[in-house]
């Protein structure tokens, strides 16, 4: 039987660029293939904002494996049981939002790694091998080699802990959420300020010295996104589902309104 693997994890495994795209308001299969043939990495299927559910999660996910890219489900703060069962449901990593401590990236990893790294409990006929049972030496080497576990850096004092959390054994990557990280900082929308800048620049070196994926969310527009990713990120979540059906569809409509002679 064929190997499990990570889309994203294996450009990561070679130290390039791992894209990825939120899935917030589309709720069809058909959206893994889309992102796939689009040129994506990874799904962030984002059960924190919106109206997702866990099955709807497990659905795009498994259809997800079978596209070829890798999906990621965010859970909301905190609701690590709810992140092990899209694990479960075929998922290839998961996303905790606002991770400030170091003893709450441990208690991810606790809950999305087995024995002897963490206590993630055995299920089976996983989406992932194609249902098909599998010795469980071979599951639990599997699942863990192809699971990303996320913790995403949006407070000052997740900032200010980057280097305890970065630490953690089991944990793969710091996301920076931007637009919460300046929210927090009292510079909303500010994605440019120089507080923003230094914060990145904390979580960034961290990342460097305990071996961990520096990642990067919120920055969709392609000046910033050049300059950040010049900073060294090797994981960005470069836009959503909503934002770019808008944008394709605002400019379509605003061009064939213009060919009519019709005001906008």
């Amino acid at each position: 039987m064929q190997r499990l693997t990570n889309p994203a994890k294996e450009r990561l495994d070679k130290g390039e660029l791992a894209i990825g795209i939120g899935i917030r308001g589309m709720r069809g299969v058909e959206v893994a293939r889309l992102m796939k043939s689009a040129g994506f990495d990874w799904l962030f299927i984002d059960l924190e904002h919106g109206s997702t559910s866990v099955e709807t999660a497990g659905q795009i996910s498994v259809a997800a494996l079978d596209a070829g890219i890798a999906p990621l489900v965010r859970v909301p703060a905190g609701e690590l049981a709810l992140g092990a069962r899209c694990l479960d449901g075929g998922a290839l990593g998961i996303v905790i939002p606002h991770v400030d401590t170091p003893e709450q990236a441990r208690a991810m990893v606790d809950a999305f790694r087995f024995p002897p790294v963490g206590h993630r409990s055995i299920g089976g006929a996983y989406p992932h091998f194609g249902f098909a049972s599998r010795p469980v030496g071979e599951i639990v080497s599997g699942l863990d080699n192809a699971t990303l576990v996320v913790a995403m850096i949006e407070t000052p004092l997740a900032v200010e802990n980057a280097d305890r959390i970065a630490a953690v054994t089991g944990l793969d990557a710091l996301l920076i959420g931007t637009n919460d990280l300046c929210l927090e900082m009292g510079i909303p929308g500010q994605l440019d300020h120089e507080r923003l800048k230094a914060a990145i620049g904390t979580v960034l070196t961290a990342c460097k010295k305990h071996g961990k994926i520096p990642a990067l969310g919120g920055i969709y527009g392609k000046e910033l996104l050049t300059r950040y990713l010049g900073l060294g990120f090797r994981m960005m979540l470069v836009g959503n589902d909503i934002s770019l059906l808008y944008g394709a569809a605002q400019e379509q409509a605003k061009f064939v309104r213009a060919l009519g002679g019709a005001p906008p």
